[in-house]
């Protein structure tokens, strides 16, 4: 029996950003120079394939810096960590590598600074994402304040409506963030703002590659974890752009094919910290049911990388005996 044909639009940009790859060489590079186990603070990225190998290859994952022996080293997630917790880490004298996305580590910077000019901070970002609490530990409990919708602006209660400053979660939906934006500068016209836009470039760019695909798409499916903030945006995105069926997956067989029945055409994208192997075992997956043509929505072209830091560049020193 012939197959069906199918459209599959694969989104470009897609997958792995810069802070994520760096986050995972950081890791890898630990592994090599030290050797196993290296502890990591909290899941590296945000995907359950990406943590098993890793673990494999002799990471052990842990929620807290208390679970860490004080021998071996530790890797803070990408995601970024309360000034605590390197504070911690210190005073144990513990060997400590860092992997916060440089752009989060750009945000915390911004927090800081507004703080030593005497602005109490409002974060835009969600309750208990680890990126978002490593934002408002950057500061003394009270200096910065959560919003997460629209309705929070309204209620948040502040110090000094004329000494204020914002920042936002690097990972959050640009169209919702432009809603709470404008209601802060609404109800507090002399609210500072970023310098540059703190939702990072890869979130951006992977949000108007959905926006360029949904329309064209009679379903469309992203790659992601449930716990990826940046993946679960996607699918948000996806549905207010026109695609009603917007879903998250985190590997091939995940796909409910029962509700695909019918289709014509899909779209295929995949969030920052899912890697390129599960992107083509999806395809895969659709290749194995219907006669598959691809076409890339590209909308960017991305060439961002970051340095891993320098102790992981230099040979480790070796131990008198």
């Amino acid at each position: 029996m012939p197959k069906q044909p199918l459209t599959l639009y694969l989104a470009a940009p897609r997958g792995f950003c810069a802070g994520v790859d760096r986050a995972i060489k950081i890791v890898e590079l630990a592994l090599e120079k030290w050797g196993a186990p290296v502890y990591v603070r909290h899941e590296i990225v945000h995907n359950k394939f990406v943590v098993d190998d890793l673990k494999e290859k002799g990471a052990v994952f842990v929620e807290e810096l208390e679970e860490c022996p004080d021998d071996r080293p530790v890797i803070f997630s990408a995601h970024g960590v309360p000034k605590s917790v390197p504070a911690a880490a210190s005073a144990r004298e513990m060997v400590y590598v860092d992997a916060t996305c440089p752009l989060v580590s750009k945000v915390h910077i911004e927090a800081q600074r507004h703080a030593d000019n005497g602005l109490q901070m409002i974060m835009i970002g969600h309750a208990g994402h680890p990126e978002t609490v490593g934002t408002m530990g950057q500061l003394p409990e009270g200096e910065v304040l959560l919003v997460e919708t629209v309705d929070d602006v309204a209620a948040v209660q502040v110090r000094d409506p004329e000494q204020l400053a914002f920042v936002t979660q690097t990972t959050l939906s640009v169209d919702d963030t432009a809603d709470i934006v404008e209601a802060l500068n609404a109800r507090f016209p002399a609210i500072v703002g970023p310098h540059k836009e703190d939702i990072c470039y890869a979130t951006t760019n992977r949000q108007e590659a959905v926006k360029a695909m949904a329309p064209l798409a009679d379903a469309m499916l992203v790659v992601g974890a449930p716990n990826s903030s940046n993946s679960q945006r996607l699918v948000e995105v996806g549905r207010k752009a026109g695609c009603a069926y917007s879903q998250l997956v985190m590997r091939g067989t995940d796909i409910d094919w029962r509700a695909l029945d019918g289709i014509k055409s899909i779209g295929i994208t995949a969030g920052a910290s899912a890697p390129e192997v599960l992107i083509n075992e999806v395809i895969d997956a659709f290749k194995a049911r219907y006669d598959v043509t691809v076409e890339q929505v590209e909308t960017a072209i991305e060439n961002v990388e970051f340095k891993v830091p320098r102790v992981l560049r230099e040979p480790a020193i070796a131990r008198a005996t």
